[in-house]
């Protein structure tokens, strides 16, 4: 009976080792001066920590939006905030001029929610089944983006719109899906293959992003 239990009990250990890392030690302050890693950065010595490693002002200051997609992210990273390393949270803020445009884009490792602070956003997601949810929000409005999935901001109103994003990482990850398509080297004969788009309106977009072949 005895060794039956060992396996379970195992299990139950080790599920509960994987939800109390946070626990350890009460914060892991990044070493920005050493190497990234998929757990994220090392800590710094407690001895250096100091309060400045817990505030970060940068959101404060509105991006520049003048560029092709009319828009700014400012993020509160690890990279930006070494605070928030090792906690599974950080923060960007969002910055969109008249006619801005976050393009559909995904956060690999984390889920998002917006809050509108000024002006009118239209915001949405795609799901695994291809539902859509897209909303017109205003400001006080929140919603949310589930991890990994497709999702977009415009700015729909006739003035400047700012919101501030949260994510569930310390650092989310990010892959825009046109500059994954027209961005990059990727031929364009494969491009029209796998997007039933005609060579010359790739070539047009390649041109736009930066992209070639």
């Amino acid at each position: 009976m005895a060794s039956k239990m060992v396996l379970p009990l195992f299990f139950v250990f080790s599920v509960l080792a994987s939800f109390s890392h946070a626990l350890v030690q009460d914060f892991c302050v990044a070493d920005l001066k050493s190497p990234d890693t998929p757990a994220g950065f090392p800590c710094k010595k407690v001895s250096l920590v100091t309060e400045k490693d817990f505030v970060y002002s940068g959101l404060g200051v509105a991006g520049n939006t003048s560029n092709l997609i009319k828009a700014a992210v400012t993020p509160a990273f690890t990279a930006q905030f070494p605070g928030v390393n090792g906690l599974g949270i950080s923060l960007a803020r969002l910055d969109l001029a008249v006619g801005g445009v976050i393009p559909f884009h995904t956060h690999p490792a984390a889920s998002e929610v917006l809050l509108v602070v000024e002006g009118t956003i239209c915001a949405g997601f795609v799901s695994s089944a291809n539902t859509v949810y897209f909303k017109t929000l205003n400001k006080g409005d929140i919603m949310v983006f589930p991890q990994g999935l497709l999702h977009f901001q415009i700015n729909s109103g006739k003035g400047g719109a700012l919101g501030f994003v949260s994510f569930s990482s310390a650092n989310p990850g990010l892959q825009i899906l046109d500059f994954a398509l027209f961005g990059n080297e990727l031929p364009t004969d494969i491009v029209a293959k796998t997007t039933f788009l005609d060579p010359a309106t790739i070539k047009k977009l390649k041109g736009v992003l930066g992209g070639s072949g």
